[in-house]
């Protein structure tokens, strides 16, 4: 199992991500849409955080704990405006 390192958000514009979806098993990345729906209404309702886990272009996994302001299906926009691409997310947590 790989070590995830746990990164702040405004650290994200500077990494790198792969062209292609991290998940290959539909299911898993139906479950990864609704995650990200919840987290987006969660963030702009109550404000609350969320914990994604991504993987970088280099194979990295990475985790940020931030708000989730805005998703649709390629980007996922994260308080302090960082984009993140959803076919890079491997998992979303609630905090």
């Amino acid at each position: 199992m790989k070590t995830v390192n746990l990164i702040e958000k405004e650290r994200i514009p500077a990494l790198h991500f792969c062209k292609e979806d991290v998940l290959q098993d539909p299911g898993a990345r139906s479950r990864r849409a609704y995650e990200i729906n919840r987290a987006t209404i969660l963030g702009n309702a109550y404000r609350n955080k969320a914990a994604i886990t991504f993987c970088t272009e280099q194979g990295e996994l990475k985790r940020v704990e931030t708000t989730v302001w805005a998703n649709d299906d390629k980007f996922v926009l994260l308080k302090a405006g960082a984009f993140l691409p959803l076919q890079s997310i491997v998992k979303v947590e609630n905090c």
